[in-house]
């Protein structure tokens, strides 16, 4: 069986930043903030290139870098299609479609034998594949490139990749929330965690000034109701006369 990840003997087969996103340890308790809530760590930088972190540690130390969410798949590690291909070219790679969403696995899934009627199986690790495509994660192109394969290649043309650059940076002055970034931050829009707390001093405190403000013009009563004529007995109906 041929390893997920293999020695990147030349930088030109892909970004200094694939190998260690492939790598990553995900969906493990956040270290630095491992007694908050939805701590686990499935965001990887692009321009850090170190282990995954939660979405606490992207909002304080990872602003404007270019982050990727990693979800999970049947216990696999996957990607959306619309956020890596902005970075890689992933052509020659199966494609699946989760909650209404493309995505990629990150490495490879071998299996211990192809399923019946198997046409199309992964180069590297022979898993049986629904369309004609190579290879079946990340991880085994890249060891398609280490055999030697010029054809393959994770770079993105020039042009595609100047119009990703011009996308990512349009994400931040759009309204936009679809993309990981906009997904964290709109989670603490209010200002993070630390900020809640401020602010909820900071209305007990100027709840107890309106208390003592004697010029507050405090909400009328309600009327009350009375209860014993909501029990009391409709009287028995009479006849209209003919």
């Amino acid at each position: 069986m041929v390893s997920p990840i293999v020695e990147m003997g030349n930088e030109g087969m892909g970004p200094p930043w694939l190998k260690p996103m492939l790598k990553a340890d995900y969906f493990v308790p956040c270290s630095l903030h491992f007694d908050s809530n939805k701590n686990e760590s499935n965001l990887f930088c692009l321009d850090c290139m170190g282990n995954a972190f939660c979405s606490y540690c992207c909002l304080f130390q990872h602003k404007h870098h270019r982050v990727l969410q990693i979800r999970r798949s049947s216990y696999h590690n996957v990607v959306r299609v619309n956020e890596i291909q902005r970075f890689i070219d992933i052509s020659c790679i199966q494609t699946y479609v989760i909650n209404s969403a493309k995505i990629v696995f990150l490495n490879e899934r071998p299996q211990p034998r192809p399923g019946k009627g198997v046409t199309f199986t992964c180069e590297i690790c022979s898993r049986g594949l629904p369309d004609n495509f190579r290879f079946c994660s990340l991880g085994c192109k890249m060891n398609g490139m280490k055999r030697g394969d010029s054809e393959l290649s994770f770079w993105l043309k020039p042009n595609t990749n100047k119009h990703n650059r011009e996308i990512f940076l349009a994400d931040w002055d759009s309204d936009d929330s679809s993309t990981p970034m906009k997904n964290i931050f709109n989670r603490f829009s209010d200002g993070g965690p630390n900020t809640f707390h401020e602010r909820l001093s900071c209305s007990t405190s100027s709840g107890d000034e309106l208390g003592n403000n004697n010029n507050v013009i405090s909400p009328k009563t309600p009327p009350q109701f009375n209860h014993s004529n909501s029990s009391r007995r409709k009287g028995v109906p009479h006849r209209a006369p003919f």
